[in-house]
């Protein structure tokens, strides 16, 4: 491959004004195909589950509910909303909203028993739409808000909140994606010291991001990705796609700067970084895509997009990149060969790690587990709302809405039953064994479809929604409450609604998550066995990650659950962990660690195979990619802290997440750990039993055998 790689980059590089054409064709190629796509969709689905079964229920014979909602909130802080020209307000308002386009159902509140809370001062209506949120964009939300202003000029404070609501409150700045490419530019100049390798960087990760997303757009047509993976595909696709072409333009620079041609550079780049490129967009591609393993469709779909994007820019940067360099050729010559030279500082910071490794991996180790601490307090569970800013119209809403009608109406229960003929008694059975128990507050009467086989019943919890009474809640009414009430009926009842859901996926994962990890870490292994050629280093480098990902866990429940600075995100309070963020996490940061991990070993492998001693390629190989693997960290942690400015708390948690994750990586794992371990391992690093070899495939990092590399490969 590494071979295949070197020809193909000399080839591009020499002939970059044909290249140059290929590539344009191929863009082209890919816009008309990202045009046939089908459009992302939103089918958050759980197969096998209670939930899912009460939603497909609710779909099939409920079908005017099919669409989302949007909750209208009015308060007043004295009287009553039935005071003066308050209830003309009011249904002024509901009549406007009434009238509004997709807007299949929203009634007065002060004509309907149980919207007005017992003191008068709060109502509520809810507006039922014919489509989901994400279909109906931001236009039913804004319209929203414009009738609401009817009632607010009669001085009633007036609140909303839903997915028609949050749809409409979505930004489409591209906040984070500025932010990171800001940090870019400047790390990229300082390391660089050169506009036009700077430049270069950019404009190849762009390229070959853009060619990811106009795949992924076309993969619609196949697949339901969901509307977040474009999302997600951005957020690694530019720190990923920065990072390869930062690490091959740097090799490519070394060797203009040892006198090598445009020509012979650019393969001898390709040949050995574009090469350490490949192996670990692989590794990255092979963890992402794992998240398939979980049973779990739209997971397992948001992690094949993901994966498409990666492995666009890695194979992006091995072919994009070197038309680029060539025909920026003359301008990427280093002025000085101090801009391309061994580090003195990372060599000196080398050479501490070697000279003391017990002490460096010991105090490395001891970092990790410190920062993991408070992964022990995990609490898995939905953010809501009342999660929001204070001041937002949804926290206003779900805090009126609490005080008026109980902590537990912000996350009301759905049981869809099924129900033959002659089951209706049941039913009533249902309601009062429900209502019966204590952590209930609420319970409506059964409301049947048009056929009348089949009901809806609401059940609103005495607690609220990220309660854990709530959850066992849930457990009671599935175990014993329901199955006892239906007892010798045909009547089939199941618990739904957003609560239950994320109940569901949360067991969902847990039981299938030690297959998803040992899925994982097992091809990781065997990928990274195969390239280094080693058991040890990968088994090390494995277990290190696994650390490291534990510790960026810990940095989450502090922001987060703790609430340690979790004002400066833009939260109140504490945050519970949504259930599929520690795996989204797991996935990413097992196979974004693995990037440097494979930057830092291939060059200390390298070195060591040009006949240097263990501790003497540890360090030179340190000063020779030191900097670029603590440039990419940055670029990488400030892309994914730019994300945390998005006003979702799922965005913000896997930005905060991947961004703390890779600087503690980065920081601790490959400056400190992982030089002491090298040092400590000595020769038994690089050694790979006879039988394994001998069943694993060869993929060499340098292309060649040695003694051919020490003759074409040229030592700067």
């Amino acid at each position: 491959m590494a071979l295949l790689l070197g020809r193909l980059a000399g080839a591009a590089a020499h002939h970059w004004k044909r290249s140059l054409l290929l590539v344009l064709l191929a863009l082209v190629a890919l816009a008309g195909l990202a045009s046939a796509g089908g459009g992302f969709t939103d089918d958050f689905g759980t197969p096998g589950t209670e939930s899912q079964q009460a939603y497909d229920l609710l779909s099939e014979r409920f079908p005017a509910q099919s669409g989302d909602t949007a909750t209208i909130v009015f308060s007043v802080q004295d009287g009553t909303l039935r005071d003066g020209d308050r209830p003309a307000a009011i249904a002024d308002a509901v009549k406007t909203i009434a009238g509004q386009p997709h807007v299949t159902a929203a009634a007065d509140p002060l004509s309907i028993e149980g919207q007005v809370s017992q003191d008068g001062r709060i109502a509520f209506t809810t507006v039922q739409y014919d489509q989901p949120a994400m279909d109906l964009g931001k236009e039913p939300g804004e319209a929203l808000e414009t009738a609401s202003e009817i009632t607010q000029r009669a001085g009633i404070e007036t609140d909303r909140n839903g997915q028609i609501v949050d749809q409409a409150e979505q930004t489409t700045a591209p906040v984070g994606e500025l932010i990171g490419l800001a940090v870019a530019i400047i790390v990229l100049a300082l390391v660089f010291r050169s506009a036009a390798a700077m430049l270069l960087t950019l404009v190849s990760a762009g390229i070959a991001l853009a060619g990811g997303l106009m795949l992924l757009a076309f993969g619609t047509r196949f697949a339901d990705f969901p509307s977040f993976a474009p999302t997600l595909g951005v957020m690694l696709g530019m720190g990923a796609g920065i990072d390869y072409a930062l690490l091959i333009v740097g090799r490519y620079r070394e060797q203009l700067a040892a006198g090598d041609s445009v020509r012979d550079a650019a393969r001898v780049a390709n040949t050995t970084a574009g090469t350490s490129v490949i192996a670990a967009g692989a590794i990255v591609v092979v963890a992402i895509a794992g998240l398939l393993a979980t049973g779990i469709p739209f997971v397992g779909r948001m992690g094949v997009g993901s994966a498409i994007v990666v492995a666009s820019v890695a194979v992006g940067a091995v072919t994009v990149l070197p038309v680029l360099m060539g025909a920026f050729a003359k301008r990427l010559r280093p002025r000085k060969l101090e801009h391309v030279a061994p580090s003195p500082r990372f060599a000196a910071w080398g050479r501490r790690i070697v000279a003391r490794p017990w002490l460096a991996a010991g105090l490395g180790t001891l970092v990790l587990v410190l920062l993991a601490a408070p992964f022990a307090s995990l609490r898995l569970g939905q953010p809501d709302d009342g999660n929001d800013r204070a001041s937002s119209t949804t926290r206003q809403a779900y805090d009126s809405l609490a005080k008026g009608f109980g902590p537990g109406f912000n996350g009301p229960l759905v049981l869809a039953a099924s129900v033959p003929q002659g089951g209706a008694a049941a039913l009533d059975r249902v309601q009062k064994a429900v209502a019966a128990d204590p952590g209930v507050a609420a319970v409506s009467k059964p409301r049947f479809n048009e056929a009348r086989d089949a009901a809806t019943l609401s059940v609103v919890p005495a607690t609220s929604p990220q309660d854990e009474r709530t959850t066992e809640l849930v457990e009671r009414l599935r175990d014993t409450v329901i199955p006892r009430a239906v007892d010798g009926s045909a009547v089939a009842v199941h618990v739904g609604g957003a609560t239950a859901t994320f109940q569901d996926l949360a067991d969902k994962i847990a039981s299938r998550l030690p297959i998803f990890i040992a899925l994982v870490i097992g091809l990781s292994l065997l990928l990274l066995m195969a390239v280094f050629r080693s058991l040890w280093v990968p088994l090390v480098s494995a277990a290190f990650n696994v650390l490291s990902i534990a510790a960026a866990y810990g940095v989450v429940v502090a922001v987060f659950q703790w609430g340690w600075g979790a004002g400066l995100l833009g939260l109140d309070g504490e945050v519970p962990i949504v259930s599929f963020v520690p795996l989204f996490m797991f996935a990413i940061l097992f196979g974004l660690s693995m990037d440097y991990n494979v930057f830092l070993q291939s060059r200390i492998r390298e070195e060591y195979h040009r006949g240097l001693g263990p501790k003497e390629s540890v360090v030179v190989g340190l000063s020779r990619v030191g900097r670029i693997i603590l440039a990419a960290g940055a670029i990488m942690t400030a892309v994914f802290l730019g994300f945390a400015s998005d006003p979702d708390v799922v965005v913000k948690t896997i930005g905060v997440g991947l961004a703390s994750a890779i600087l503690i990586d980065v920081l601790v794992v490959r400056m400190v750990v992982a030089p002491a371990v090298m040092a400590l391992l000595g020769d038994r690093a690089w050694g790979l039993p006879g039988w394994l070899d001998r069943v694993l495939p060869s993929i060499s990092l340098e292309g060649e055998e040695p003694a051919r590399a020490e003759e074409e490969l040229v030592t700067a």
